[in-house]
C-alpha cells in the first residue's frame, strides 16, 4: 500500500476484503486465498453468505429509491469489484441519465471497472482512498461526472467496516457530507457484532489487506449525523423498505443499512 493508502500492486499473497466479498456472492473475481478466507469466515459466521446477499439487494433497493427522488448523480466510494447488476446499471433502469462515479483504492477493482465502463460523460471509475476524503472531492475525474451544485447520492456501503477508529471514519464521513449540497442522499450499509460475538469472523480479517471493525447500532448511526434518516431508519438490511419475501435468516443478517436526507 502506498503512503496515501492506494494499493500499489495487486497481491494475491493475502486475501482482500473486495475478493472475499465477490466469494461470497458467487463471484469469480477472486482468488484461492480468498476462497479460503470466505470459507474461514462462513465456519465461525454462517450468517456471512445470505448477509451479503441482503446487503447487495439493500443497495439496489437504496439506488432506486434515491433516483425516484429525484436524484441524478451517484458518488459510490469503495465500490469493489463489480457485480451485476452494478450501481449504474441499477440507476439506469429508473432513469437514463443518472451519472456514476465509482471510487476505490485498488487497482484491480479499476481494472475489471474500466473494462466495462464506457468511459462517456455518464460513468467513470476514480483511483482513490476513503481515508483521504479531500482527494475523492476534488478528484478531477470525480469533478468531470459529479456536479456539487445538484443534489448527490453518496454511497458507503459495506465500506466503513474496514475502516479503523484509529483512521476516524466520523471526520471521514463527515468531510464528505459538507462537500454535498442540501437535497443530498447517504447511503449506508456497516456490519455489526451487536447481534452474535464475532471476533473470531473478525479474526478471519487479520492476515488480510484490511481489518474488519465491528461496530454497534449506536456507533453506526452517529454517521448520519447531519442528515434525516428515512424510514424505517438504521435497521438490518433485510428490514430496509423490504419489496420481496425476506430471506431464510433475516433476523441474523449482521448488516446495519440506511438511507439519510441532508
Amino acid at each position: 500500500m502506498t503512503q496515501d493508502g492506494i494499493v500499489g500492486e495487486i497481491d494475491t499473497s493475502r486475501p482482500h476484503p473486495a475478493r472475499i466479498y465477490d466469494y461470497l456472492l458467487g463471484g469469480k473475481d477472486h482468488y484461492e486465498v480468498d476462497e479460503e478466507a470466505g470459507e474461514r469466515l462462513v465456519a465461525v459466521a454462517p450468517e456471512a453468505r445470505v448477509s451479503v446477499r441482503a446487503n447487495r439487494d439493500f443497495l439496489r433497493r437504496a439506488v432506486r429509491h434515491v433516483v425516484g427522488q429525484g436524484v441524478r448523480q451517484i458518488l459510490d466510494v469503495g465500490t469493489g469489484l463489480p457485480t451485476s447488476p452494478n450501481v449504474h446499471e441499477i440507476a439506469h433502469e429508473a432513469a437514463a441519465d443518472v451519472r456514476v462515479a465509482y471510487v476505490d483504492n485498488d487497482p484491480i477493482v479499476k481494472r475489471h471497472a474500466d473494462a466495462l465502463l464506457s468511459r462517456t460523460g455518464e460513468t467513470s471509475i476514480v483511483l482513490a482512498d476513503l481515508r483521504d476524503p479531500r482527494s475523492i472531492v476534488d478528484h478531477p475525474e470525480v469533478r468531470r461526472v459529479i456536479d456539487f451544485d445538484e443534489p448527490v447520492a453518496l454511497l458507503l456501503v459495506a465500506i466503513l467496516h474496514f475502516v479503523t477508529d484509529a483512521e476516524k471514519p466520523g471526520e471521514i464521513v463527515s468531510t464528505l457530507r459538507d462537500a454535498l449540497p442540501d437535497g443530498s442522499f447517504l447511503v449506508l450499509s456497516h456490519a455489526t457484532g451487536d447481534l452474535f460475538e464475532r471476533s473470531d469472523a473478525q479474526a478471519v480479517y487479520k492476515n488480510a489487506t484490511a481489518s474488519m471493525n465491528l461496530r454497534s447500532h449506536a456507533e453506526v448511526e452517529r454517521y448520519f449525523d447531519g442528515f434525516d434518516l428515512l424510514e424505517p431508519g438504521l435497521t438490518q438490511v433485510p428490514f430496509w423498505r423490504p419489496d420481496g419475501p425476506l430471506p431464510a435468516g433475516a433476523a441474523s443478517i449482521g448488516f446495519y443499512g440506511g438511507v439519510g436526507r441532508k
